[in-house]
């Protein structure tokens, strides 16, 4: 499945207003677009988690992890945004892989709630 990335504002705002679920190193944020096209995934991670080597750690860490997970777990027309922690810095990898999975499995079933507002254009 090809993945695309969430660029703009409104985007994020719009899958923050959505379902989601929390793990220890990360959250994910789902929006049902409605649409047919091909997943998007954005990428988030604040100045609480650290300084910028840190959150670009963090941020690198989680591209991984989708660019492993998301071909088989992620649905069309759905936008995804992970919200990084600062527990992703020294989480293991394989347990990364995991609670992503995982995450995206309890997403899908509560995806009945999944849509949110459609995001604003500026």
């Amino acid at each position: 499945m090809q993945m695309q990335r969430l660029r703009h504002r409104a985007e994020f705002l719009a899958a923050a207003a959505a379902v989601k679920v929390s793990t220890k190193a990360f959250i994910v944020q789902m929006r049902d677009r409605r649409d047919d096209g091909p997943a998007r995934v954005g990428f988030t991670v604040s100045k609480k988690v650290g300084n910028a080597v840190e959150r670009n750690r963090v941020r690198r860490r989680l591209r991984e992890v989708v660019r492993h997970a998301a071909a088989d777990t992620a649905r069309a027309g759905h936008d995804y945004v992970l919200v990084g922690r600062r527990a992703g810095l020294s989480a293991p990898f394989g347990g990364l892989l995991e609670d992503f999975k995982s995450a995206l499995r309890r997403l899908d079933e509560g995806r009945s709630k999944a849509s949110g507002p459609e995001p604003r254009r500026s």
